[in-house]
Order: C-alpha cells, then structure tokens, then sequence
C-alpha cells in the first residue's frame, strides 16, 4: 500500500516533467512565476525555472519519505501513515496543476488564472477534510497549535471538528468560484475555515483545563 502512493506520486512527477520538456521549446525567455489578487502577472520568472517545480514535487515527496524517521516518539506519523500519504498525493496533483496553469498562461493561452486556482484549492481543502479526522498527533501535518500540540484529547477533537469545517469549506469554495464573480467569498470561506479550526481548539482545551480533564 505504501510503496502504491509513492508510485503515484512519482508518476505525477514523472508527467509534469516531461510536459514541462515538451513545450520547453516553445516557451518564451521570461515566463510568468506570480500573480497579484486582481488575477495579473507581477513577477516573471527565466525560461528555466520551468523545472523548478518537478524538483520542488521531488523534494516534497523525498521529505514525506523520511517524515517516520523525523518524528520523535508519542508524535509518529507511522500511526496514521496511509492517510499522510495520501495527503502527500493530494498535495502533490495539486502543484502539478499549478504548474500546469503556469505553463498554460506561459504560452498565451487565455487563463482566469485566480478563478482557476481558487478552484483547486477548495477542492484539494475538501479532499484533504476527508481524512483530517485520521490524523493523529504530530509535528508536520493537521491543525498545529499549542493547544492541539499539548493535549491528545483536544487534538482528536480539533481535528475531527476541522474536518467536517475543510469539506463545508470546500463544497462552499467550489461552488461560490462557479457562480460568483471576484474571489472576496473565497478568501472569507478559506480565513473562516481555519480561524474556526484554531478557536476551537482553543476553547476546547480550556474547557477541559477548567474541568481538570487534561
């Protein structure tokens, strides 16, 4: 089961980096690497850093393979090592997408690059909500605070709570990038569904404190 989520992780890697070779020849000198809010290029990148991506997806996946080994003990992500695998492949299709809209906009092809974006966002938040109840305490991955960090009870809380917040979030997210015009809805539904996350394990930590029950 393991080695399957690698293999499809390297294989996402694999097919960005030989899109990125393809259409290498026909990309111009400067391509563009950032947009503003208004959805418009405001930094442009040289021809090369096309293949920056592949090895950032590299890297990310080298770190998740060496992520047991890292963390320290009563925080292992062996515990719940099918779920933060799956994480990495989410995470994973996600920047290949990204870089896939790079490409995309670097050959003049007509792109709403915001709309685009926000729309992989809240569907990667609503596939990652899926799982987040499964996550057990670590240092890497879920809703790290101080509160959820110093108590096991309120981690499992925090995160079976966040979960059900990331999917509403992202079914919300989606359909507001469908219907609605400008991304100020987004970026609400997205502040909204990790504020909510943090507050909560927050408030239920102290409720606990109160009732001695850490």
């Amino acid at each position: 089961m393991k080695r399957n989520y690698f293999l499809i992780a390297a294989l996402i890697i694999l097919a960005t980096l030989i899109a990125t070779i393809v259409v290498y020849p026909d990309l111009p000198s400067r391509i563009p690497a950032h947009w503003n809010f208004r959805g418009e290029v405001n930094r442009y990148g040289d021809k090369w850093e096309a293949f920056l991506m592949p090895a950032t997806m590299a890297f990310f996946v080298l770190l998740f393979a060496v992520m047991p080994w890292l963390s320290p003990r009563r925080f292992e992500v062996s515990t719940f090592r099918s779920t933060y695998l799956y994480i990495m492949v989410v995470v994973v299709a996600f920047l290949a997408y990204l870089h896939a809209l790079v490409l995309w906009a670097a050959l003049s092809k007509p792109l709403d690059m915001n709309r685009a974006l926000m729309g992989a966002a809240f569907l990667s938040l609503a596939l990652l909500g899926n799982v987040l109840g499964k996550v057990r305490r670590n240092f890497f991955i879920g809703v790290r605070t101080p509160w959820t960090l110093a108590s096991e009870k309120v981690w499992d809380a925090t995160h079976r709570f966040a979960a059900k917040v990331f999917v509403i979030a992202g079914l919300l997210g989606l359909l507001s990038v469908a219907v609605a015009d400008g991304l100020k809805i987004e970026w609400v539904i997205l502040i909204a569904a990790a504020l909510a996350s943090v507050l909560y394990s927050l408030v239920y930590y102290k409720r606990l404190e109160r009732r001695n029950q850490l």
